[in-house]
């Protein structure tokens, strides 16, 4: 017996749409949330993109090549381009510090 998909009654939130306001906040808060959010994105894409930089550097001063790369970072050569060409949706956070910390480089956080 094959169980038939589940269907919903709720609406989709659509591209374009405010998350927040289809949660039930009310337009302004939606809109104070958004811009919230949007700052805490921006401000972990800015995070990422100079643990991204350290590496890169790291590659450009000791003339390493992604494939040698790739086996000290213990990820694959594509994953190394990626981290090169920035591509930030690509990884967390934290998956950028450990390649760092592979490296022998330390991170420090700091909360203000």
């Amino acid at each position: 017996m094959t169980d038939k998909p589940k269907t919903y009654d709720d609406p989709v939130t659509r591209a374009g749409d405010n998350l927040f306001e289809a949660l039930g906040f009310s337009a302004e808060r939606a809109d104070q949330l958004t811009q919230e959010s949007d700052r805490e994105i921006l401000q972990l894409i800015a995070m990422k993109k100079q643990v991204m930089s350290e590496i890169a550097d790291w590659m450009k001063e000791g003339d390493i090549k992604q494939i040698t790369a790739a086996k000290i970072l213990q990820v694959s050569r594509p994953r190394v381009s990626d981290v090169v060409n920035q591509k930030t949706e690509k990884f967390t956070l934290d998956a950028l510090i450990s390649m760092v910390g592979c490296i022998g480089k330390k991170v420090h956080l700091v909360i203000e």
